[in-house]
């Protein structure tokens, strides 16, 4: 800018980066803010980041131990239809 009146930007200068890294592979250079290791645009603004509990984390079933063994057992139940089938013809 042009202009002859002093700026005070020592403030600006000195404070922490965010340490998030970019598309590109450089860090943020944005300031971190106060607190905190992230920028605002980085998960440093409040009410940012996962929402409490950990709702995310949650399982679809397509795992679970029962959902495991009912499809072992419908597996095994096309074996025998199969082996039926190769014994009639």
């Amino acid at each position: 800018m042009t202009g002859d009146h002093a700026r005070n930007t020592a403030s600006m200068q000195s404070s922490l980066r965010c340490g998030a890294m970019t598309r590109n592979g450089t860090s943020c250079r944005a300031p971190a803010i106060k607190g905190k290791q992230r920028c605002r645009m980085h998960g440093g603004a409040r009410r940012s980041g996962a929402p409490g509990g950990n709702r995310n984390a949650w399982k679809h079933g397509l795992f679970t131990r029962d959902a495991i063994q009912e499809r072992k057992r419908i597996d095994s139940l096309l074996d025998e239809a199969q082996q039926l089938l190769k014994e009639m013809t």
